[in-house]
């Protein structure tokens, strides 16, 4: 079998495996079913194995089926990024770059690095992302981002690190709260429910650690949340505790929210771009990436 007639009998594949249906798969490549079935005839035969197994009146994949599915769309991807990276390098400073942001350094980094990058590179399209570190780190190992720019510290082989600035992450409440103005102690902030993010949160498993540690329950979550930028307004309206960046509480748009000092629930972290080991930066990608750098130096020499 030839390397072509493999790609596309793998192409033809997954539509079979995605509609579970022959007749469907058929309508949506538009080739005749008998096509799609020799198809499969031909896979079958060239990995030794049966693909499918009937189901009613659809079909499922077998266990070697689910194998060749898998690799199959790995294979997809790969020629995908290719053909993306081959024709960047071929045009310079254009086409798109898949970017990642956590909800702080999307609010607080990236805009003057986009305003940069369309001074520098106005060909280029920035696909930007906001979302929770966790997903955003599972979409740039799957290659559906090219770059994350967010919190480091994932001890991920697979993904390489570059610091461009850091952050003080802290308990935070509105200025009303029992707890403003004054230390807090642990047994104290116990005393209160929070909002915090889902519990594979980086920063939201730091701070059940620290009371963990120190012999109390974690935090009792009256909210849980992945729209980071929703906190300040609800803390004011509830008066819940929360955990945030203290560029949050120096904002003048977050006037209403104090920090409860405590060194204990006070968490230094870094920022900075992520990226896969194996995968390849395009020259806009480097060229962003750049800007991020300064960006950060910018803000550690103020």
């Amino acid at each position: 079998m030839s390397i072509n007639l493999q790609i596309r009998d793998l192409v033809y594949f997954i539509k079979v495996a995605e509609l579970g249906h022959l007749g469907r798969a058929s309508e949506a490549l538009h080739i005749s079913q008998s096509a799609l079935s020799k198809c499969i005839d031909r896979l079958e035969s060239a990995y030794d194995a049966e693909l499918f197994e009937r189901v009613g009146r659809g079909i499922r994949l077998t266990d070697a089926g689910q194998l060749l599915h898998d690799r199959s769309l790995q294979i997809e991807r790969m020629l995908d990024e290719t053909h993306r990276q081959t024709s960047s390098l071929g045009r310079g400073l254009v086409g798109t770059i898949r970017v990642g942001a956590a909800a702080t350094t999307a609010e607080y980094l990236m805009p003057g690095a986009c305003r940069l990058l369309q001074e520098q590179a106005p060909a280029v399209v920035l696909d930007l992302q906001i979302g929770m570190n966790d997903v955003l780190h599972d979409s740039l190992r799957k290659g559906l981002l090219d770059i994350v720019v967010g919190p480091l510290g994932t001890r991920d082989d697979d993904l390489i690190e570059q610091a461009i600035d850091g952050d003080e992450v802290v308990v935070a409440a509105s200025a009303d709260h029992p707890l403003a103005g004054r230390d807090a102690p642990l047994e104290a902030l116990c005393e209160y429910r929070w909002i915090l993010s889902a519990p594979s949160v980086a920063t939201r498993q730091w701070l059940d650690e620290v009371f963990v540690r120190e012999g109390l329950p974690a935090p009792r979550v009256a909210i849980a949340t992945s729209s980071i930028a929703a906190v300040p307004n609800l803390i004011v309206e509830t008066g819940l505790l929360s955990f945030l960046s203290r560029r949050n509480l120096a904002d003048p748009r977050h006037s209403g929210l104090v920090e409860i000092p405590n060194p204990l629930t006070t968490m230094t972290r870094r920022f900075g771009v992520l990226h896969r080991a194996d995968g390849y930066l395009s020259p806009a990608t480097r060229r962003f990436i750049e800007i991020l750098r300064a960006q950060g130096n910018d803000s550690c020499g103020e």
